[in-house]
């Protein structure tokens, strides 16, 4: 059973639009039918599909419990970056998904895993998600670190709570950045009306991302940015949302595609954490790939 607290400033919203924005994952036809279901309550009662939302109201929800999926394990082929008997990190290929999902059974980073490390994989996050610590888009290439015990996996997600797992992506954004540096703090939930976006919103969880430039071009520039926190789509909504969308991004960009890209143009450069057993600082990085280098080499001639 889920507990949602409503506050002053959602009151007079539809109910269904609310839960649709609030529970992640649900669509709002998904809300229409669980209200329907009878399985939204207040103060005991069932709420109608037309309901609105009061100010203070205290919602009771009942999500019926996902499908099991049978993930089995798959010769994928991996880079590995870095393994030992408590992580392992790869560098993850443009277009690998990284756990099973509606719409993606198999094929995906979890499948490649479990062949990898057979029984050796974290089951904090349940069948679907072993080993699973952070994800990085489809379309997102680069470095994630995975958990081989439970024990390793508690320490990777402390650090993450506590901004010590430090994660730096490069990516090529659109335009041309005049300051050299700076910080995006803008909160980001669901989108209200579609369900596949994210958004900046006052009434989502704090994101932060520290940028800086690297490199200009005529057109564009090619960034660093550092996650202080780890919210889906992060980079690439602030950086559409200070106007610099990331070349290649069709979701928050243009919806033109661009040739030698699969989706957007970034990649998970750099992860540094403390050891879950030893505690000794590891550092990784992985090369920019080679598709990354093409479109860098394309915007210094255009530049000339």
């Amino acid at each position: 059973m889920t507990e949602l607290r409503l506050r002053a400033e959602t009151a007079g919203e539809r109910l269904d639009q609310f839960l649709a924005r609030s529970v992640d994952g649900l669509t709002r036809s998904a809300a229409q039918k669980l209200l329907e279901q009878g399985a939204v309550t207040w103060q005991g009662s069932c709420l109608k599909k037309n309901a609105r939302t009061t100010a203070d109201m205290e919602l009771s929800l009942a999500l019926p419990e996902p499908e099991a999926l049978d993930v089995l394990p798959q010769d994928i082929p991996l880079d590995v970056v870095y393994e030992d008997e408590d992580v392992i990190a790869v560098n993850k290929p443009v277009g690998l998904v990284v756990h099973p999902a509606p719409g993606h059974p198999d094929g995906t980073l979890v499948n490649a895993l479990l062949y990898h490390c057979g029984d050796s994989l974290s089951g904090i996050n349940g069948q679907l998600r072993p080993g699973i610590v952070h994800r990085i888009d489809r379309d997102t290439s680069g470095l994630i670190i995975a958990a081989k015990n439970d024990m390793a996996h508690l320490s990777l997600s402390e650090q993450l709570q506590d901004h010590s797992l430090a994660r730096t992506y490069e990516a090529i954004a659109v335009g041309r950045f005049r300051e050299d540096a700076g910080t995006v703090d803008a909160p980001i939930a669901r989108h209200r009306t579609d369900r596949k976006r994210m958004a900046i919103d006052p009434e989502g969880r704090r994101a932060v991302t520290h940028w800086e430039v690297i490199g200009r071009y005529q057109g564009y520039t090619h960034i660093r940015c550092r996650l202080e926190t780890g919210r889906t789509h992060q980079i690439r909504v602030h950086m559409a949302h200070l106007g610099h969308p990331l070349l290649g991004d069709q979701v928050y960009g243009s919806k033109k595609p661009v040739a030698g890209l699969a989706g957007q143009c970034l990649h998970a450069r750099e992860l540094v954490f403390s050891h879950p057993r030893t505690g000794a600082p590891v550092h990784l990085e992985t090369p920019l790939p080679d598709w990354f280098l093409r479109q860098l080499e394309k915007l210094r001639k255009e530049s000339k």
